[in-house]
C-alpha cells in the first residue's frame, strides 16, 4: 500500500518532528543571549533571579563534571551525566514551591540541587555505599528511580493522594500543591508512562509530566520513538502539552511555573517537552561516538544554556567580573568538597542487608543473619 493510499504524509500534517524544536517552541532567550517575548508565557525577571539561574547552572555543571571525573578515577561505579540539560533542570526546579513534590529519574542532579539535596548524597548512591541517603520527606524530592518510567506511576498516584488530602484547588497558595514527574524521551515509550497519563487524565490529577527530550534513548534517536513531537501526545490523553526550549532556563521556568500553578488550582495534568540535547554520554559506561555524529554535538554546543545567560547578563550590564569570579570560586570549592567527600564516604555495614527487607524479620532470615555475623566475625579475627 502506498503512502497516498494509506493517508496523508505525517510531515505534511504536523511538520517535521525535529527541526530545532519547530515553530511551536517556547523561547524567551535565544542561543545568542537575546531576550525575546512570547504571547502566552512571557514574564519579567529581576537581575537577582537571572544571576541566581546562572549560579545554579554553573554549580550543577560542576557537580556533573566532578562526578564524571570521579567515576573515571574509579571512585564511582557509574554516573548519569546531565551535561547540556542544566537549563531544563534548573528552570523546572526553581519553579517549584516548598510543598510541591518531585519524582526524579536518575539524572535530575540539577533539580536535586534546587531542592537542597547535598550532592554528596547523590554520589553515595553511584559509589554503591548506600541507596540514596537523603530523606524524601525533608526536601519533597523522591529517591532516584532506576526502573525506566516507573516514577510516572508513583507521581500520578501521589498526586491523586494530594487531591484526597484536600491540598489542591483550595485557593491558598501556602497549601495548594502539585507533583512533577521527570523522565526522558526514551521513557515516553514505556507502558508505565502512558498508564500514568491515562490515570492522571481520568482523575484530573495535579501532576506535571516533565519530559527532557535530549534526542537519544541511550543509542536510539528520537526519530525511532515517535513520528510526531512528543508534546502532541498529550492531546490523545485529553490534557495540554507544550514544547519549550530546554536550553533556555527562562522559558523552562516560565512554562513549568504555569503548568504547576494550573495543577495546584485543580485544572489537571500538563505534559512539558523540554527540547534539549544530551551533550555527554547516557552514562559513563556509554560511548556516544559509536552512534551519533560529532557535527550534531558541535551544533548543540552553540546552544549552550549557560553561555546564553552569561551573554545576556554581560550585554545588559547585570554582572561584573567580580560576580563571575565569585561563582567560579564557589564552583572550585564545591569541586574540592565533592572530591574529598566522595572518597571519605563510609562503606556500608555488611550486616545492613538484613535490616531493611522486613519489618519483623522471619526466623529463617534471622538464622542466616546470625550465621553471616559469626562468619564475618571469624573472618575479621583471622585477618
Amino acid at each position: 500500500m502506498s503512502q497516498a493510499e494509506f493517508g496523508p504524509d505525517l510531515v505534511e500534517v504536523f511538520g517535521p518532528s525535529q527541526q530545532d524544536g519547530g515553530p511551536e517552541l517556547v523561547q524567551l532567550l535565544t542561543p545568542e543571549g537575546e531576550r525575546v517575548h512570547h504571547a502566552e508565557f512571557d514574564m519579567d525577571f529581576s537581575a537577582e533571579e537571572l544571576r541566581g539561574f546562572y549560579r545554579d547552572m554553573v554549580l550543577t555543571r560542576r557537580i556533573d563534571t566532578e562526578a564524571t571525573a570521579l567515576q573515571r578515577h574509579g571512585e564511582l561505579g557509574i554516573w548519569a551525566q546531565l551535561l547540556g540539560q542544566e537549563a531544563a533542570q534548573i528552570g523546572a526546579g526553581r519553579a517549584l514551591r516548598p510543598q510541591d513534590y518531585v519524582f526524579p529519574t536518575y539524572r535530575e542532579h540539577g533539580v536535586a540541587w534546587c531542592r537542597g539535596v547535598d550532592p554528596l548524597d547523590l554520589l553515595g548512591l553511584f559509589r554503591g555505599v548506600d541507596h540514596g541517603r537523603w530523606n524524601p520527606a525533608d526536601n519533597n524530592f523522591g529517591q532516584y528511580t532506576i526502573v525506566i518510567g516507573a516514577q510516572v506511576l508513583h507521581a500520578t498516584g501521589y498526586a491523586m493522594g494530594m487531591q484526597r488530602d484536600g491540598v489542591v484547588g483550595t485557593g491558598d497558595p501556602e497549601r495548594d500543591a502539585a507533583v512533577i514527574a521527570h523522565f526522558g524521551d526514551g521513557a515516553s515509550s514505556q507502558g508505565d508512562v502512558n498508564e500514568g497519563f491515562i490515570f492522571a487524565a481520568s482523575y484530573n490529577a495535579p501532576v506535571v509530566f516533565f519530559c527532557q527530550n535530549n534526542q537519544w534513548a541511550i543509542s536510539e534517536p528520537i526519530e525511532r520513538q515517535t513520528r510526531i513531537p512528543l508534546y502532541q501526545r498529550a492531546l490523545g490523553f485529553g490534557f495540554p502539552g507544550v514544547r519549550v526550549d530546554g536550553n533556555d532556563v527562562l522559558a523552562t521556568y516560565a512554562v513549568t511555573k504555569a503548568a504547576l500553578q494550573r495543577a495546584r488550582e485543580g485544572q489537571g495534568p500538563t505534559l512539558i517537552e523540554a527540547y534539549t540535547y544530551r551533550m555527554g554520554a547516557h552514562t559513563t559506561t556509554d560511548d556516544p561516538t559509536r552512534y551519533r555524529l560529532s557535527a550534531d554535538v558541535e551544533h548543540w554546543k552553540l546552544k549552550d544554556p549557560i553561555a546564553r545567560v552569561e551573554a545576556y547578563l554581560k550585554r545588559n550590564g547585570l554582572v561584573d567580573d567580580g560576580f563571575l569570579d565569585t561563582v567560579k570560586v564557589e564552583a572550585d570549592e564545591l569541586g574540592v568538597r565533592l572530591r574529598e567527600g566522595c572518597k571519605a564516604l563510609p562503606d556500608p555495614d555488611p550486616h545492613a542487608i538484613f535490616d531493611f527487607v522486613y519489618d519483623e524479620i522471619p526466623a529463617e532470615l534471622a538464622e542466616q543473619r546470625d550465621a553471616f555475623a559469626a562468619y564475618h566475625a571469624g573472618f575479621e579475627e583471622a585477618h
